[in-house]
């Protein structure tokens, strides 16, 4: 696309410098509005190989500051919002991107509608009032796009060339001290996880079990069997019947793949499969897979880990 009419920005949050399930979806609203003449272009603060293939026609960079300043990434987006005349700016509605949004709003003056969860060329839906009731709009400048709301782009893979952008001036900050302190994964809630190792019938020590998901730093989850036996506690069962995940990555350790479970880890971006069925439905589901006993993996993992830890020591 050379010359596109207009501009319609995504804003992803690129947790650990990657773009989540979530992010990808942003693409695929924006390309919706942008219709057959508007260009989409994502405004990061790193350059990546993965917009073109996520939708980007164009590439901003946009100055990030150090550590956790969301004054001065809100100031830099409004400036960007100013300097491309932008059509819309989509966010993702998270903790991170929402409060983005919120702080881009005020700054510019924009109204926001947020927590979008239908988008069509001219109309934007949400719910309100406890889901009692629609809210439709026609597209706002600034939106938040609800997860899962639209599917991930899928189309042929874009320029995303870059489009460059004048250094913003960041604003003095009033934060003189921040850190992010990671939450411990064991006592993660499953549905908030990034990361979760979960256990099924074909896991018989529990021991190592535990050993392994605490080495790998995952959230321990399991398969309705093990919580019916009382093996794991309830709140550890992931599936339709437990919890549903939203984990960057789902490790399912002797899981053979009942349909309820897989309805639990459908939106995963990654699931790992160690199992003793080349067949198995989770093995199928799995990006990557190990067809082997659990018991003789867990320990094998752990003593890895412990040679990488001696390795960079």
């Amino acid at each position: 696309m050379e010359a596109p009419a207009f501009l319609v920005a995504v804003v992803p949050d690129l947790a650990g410098g990657r773009l989540s399930l979530h992010d990808r979806q942003l693409f695929d609203a924006a390309r919706t509005l942008a219709g057959a003449d508007g260009g989409v272009i994502a405004l990061v603060g790193t350059e990546g190989a993965e917009f073109g293939p996520a939708g980007a026609d164009r590439t901003a960079r946009v100055a990030a500051p150090e550590g956790y300043d969301p004054d001065a990434r809100a100031a830099a987006i409004a400036a960007a919002m100013a300097a491309l005349d932008l059509r819309h700016v989509i966010f993702p509605e998270t903790p991170d991107g929402g409060d983005l949004a919120r702080r881009v709003a005020v700054l510019a003056g924009e109204p926001l509608f947020a927590d979008v969860e239908m988008v069509a060329a001219a109309t934007l839906m949400r719910p309100a009032r406890g889901r009692r009731v629609e809210q439709r709009a026609a597209p706002a400048r600034l939106i938040t796009l609800a997860a899962d709301a639209v599917a991930p782009y899928a189309g042929a893979p874009r320029e995303a060339r870059d489009e460059p952008l004048d250094t913003f001036a960041a604003p003095a900050s009033a934060i003189l001290s921040a850190e992010r302190i990671p939450a411990d994964p064991a006592r993660t809630p499953l549905g908030l996880a990034d990361f979760v190792v979960s256990a099924g019938a074909g896991v018989t020590d529990f021991d190592a079990f535990r050993a392994t998901a605490a080495a790998l730093g995952g959230t321990p989850g399991a398969s309705r069997v093990l919580c019916d036996a009382g093996l794991m506690p309830r709140e550890a069962q992931v599936g339709a019947s437990g919890t549903v995940l939203s984990a960057t990555c789902y490790l399912a350790l002797g899981i053979a793949g009942a349909p309820q479970h897989l309805q639990g880890i459908a939106g995963c971006d990654h699931v790992v499969a160690v199992n003793t069925d080349l067949h198995a439905a989770m093995v199928e589901r799995a990006g990557l897979a190990i067809v082997q006993d659990a018991q003789a993996v867990m320990p094998a993992l752990i003593a890895e880990l412990a040679r990488e830890r001696e390795a960079s020591a």
